[in-house]
């Protein structure tokens, strides 16, 4: 039904993770290299989002190859769910690099270094060139696949610290006021945060399978009872397997004049057409069930 969800979200995007990569490593050095020699703690604290981007970078492209593999025995669905899997790790990466951040900007208050406000200068500016041709790279891709709308925040929250490192470094060179070094470091924490938080509430509500926020059961539940034959529905359920893979399944109760299997199949093919024109999900099941079967099932159970 709908598109073609057979290899998942991310597979199309791997190129354009691969350029991010590049692209992250390569500041990545540049701001550790600078960082030692200045002294700067906001540096320090951008490479290290930028570490934690190349890290999560890396999951996203080892997740998105391990997804491909086929399905077996015991994984009827395939292991798409490894690419949610890896944007929660990436979303604890996260979290983690912002505590050790808070911690040592928190020292450095009391007595902050001499900082060499020029090159942290120079490399912020470069942080944030790099940044924005990460985000203009990634853009579309996020809002396909979650394991690239977790590579997206990540580089969006570099880019603003990237900003910080620069305003610290322009306050650093025009008032000589150092401590700018360590409150950009914690607005750098305070800025990432939100973003991993947000990260790992997405990836909690697809392991935790509930439905998808942009899907209204209701909704389902109205046209599929608009279907002729259909009495009734119950058991509906639809959740997400991963990025762009949603499922829904349902117990669909059907009138008397369901009589034989070309009846039953005239139902599926107008179920199907139907939410396949209002809704993209890549399953559907359907259990057609007589008038009474509910209560059966129930008995049977007792």
């Amino acid at each position: 039904m709908g598109h073609d969800h057979a290899h998942g979200a991310g597979v199309q995007h791997r190129g354009r993770l691969l350029a991010v990569l590049a692209l992250t490593l390569g500041v990545l050095v540049v701001q550790v290299v600078v960082g030692l020699m200045t002294g700067s703690l906001a540096l320090l604290a951008d490479a290290g989002h930028m570490l934690s981007d190349s890290l999560g970078l890396v999951l996203a492209l080892a997740a998105i190859a391990v997804a491909q593999r086929p399905g077996g025995p015991r994984s009827t669905y395939g292991w798409h769910r490894t690419e949610v899997l890896a944007a929660g790790a990436n979303g604890l990466i996260l979290l983690g690099i912002c505590v050790v951040i808070a911690v040592n900007a928190v020292a450095r208050l009391d007595d902050p270094p001499s900082i060499e406000g020029g090159w942290v200068l120079v490399a912020g500016a470069v942080g944030l060139a790099v940044n924005i041709v990460g985000l203009v790279v990634l853009r579309a891709g996020s809002k396909e696949s979650l394991n690239v709308r977790g590579a997206y925040l990540e580089v969006l929250g570099d880019a603003v610290g990237s900003v910080a490192v620069i305003v610290s470094a322009v306050v650093i060179l025009l008032t000589g006021w150092h401590e700018a070094d360590p409150i950009a470091s914690l607005v750098i924490a305070a800025l990432v945060i939100p973003r991993a938080v947000s990260l790992l509430r997405d990836v909690a509500e697809v392991l935790l399978e509930t439905s998808p926020r942009d899907v209204d059961l209701d909704e389902v539940r109205g046209h599929i009872l608009g279907v002729e034959g259909v009495v009734d529905v119950h058991d509906l359920h639809v959740w997400t397997i991963t990025s762009g893979m949603p499922v829904m399944s349902a117990h669909v109760v059907v009138d008397d004049s369901v009589v034989d299997m070309a009846d039953a199949h005239h139902v599926l093919d107008h179920l199907c057409t139907c939410l396949s024109h209002h809704f993209d999900v890549a399953h559907s099941t359907f259990q057609l069930e007589p008038a009474g079967h509910l209560e059966s099932e129930r008995h049977g159970h007792d």
